[in-house]
């Protein structure tokens, strides 16, 4: 997963949102909101799926506080 991350950041921001999901829907449920530079690779595993943001990809807090990731469904025109 190491290699993956710095491949990765060779092409992506080192600010791209990633989202990490573990043990969805299991007694040891979490997902979280990351930076694709701040991937520790230890934290995933085959029980985790990871969303990788696209360059479009915001993380906006709601009223309640919490963070989510949101993505336009277009991209602008250039």
């Amino acid at each position: 997963m190491g290699k993956a991350r710095d491949l990765s950041l060779e092409h992506r921001a080192p600010d791209t949102p990633l989202v990490l999901a573990r043990d969805v829907d299991g007694s040891g449920e979490r997902v979280r909101i990351v930076r694709l530079a701040d991937l520790d690779p230890a934290e995933v595993d085959m029980r985790t799926i990871l969303l990788v943001g696209s360059s479009q990809t915001q993380v906006v807090r709601r009223g309640d506080g919490k963070e989510v990731v949101w993505t336009p469904r277009r991209y602008p025109e250039v």
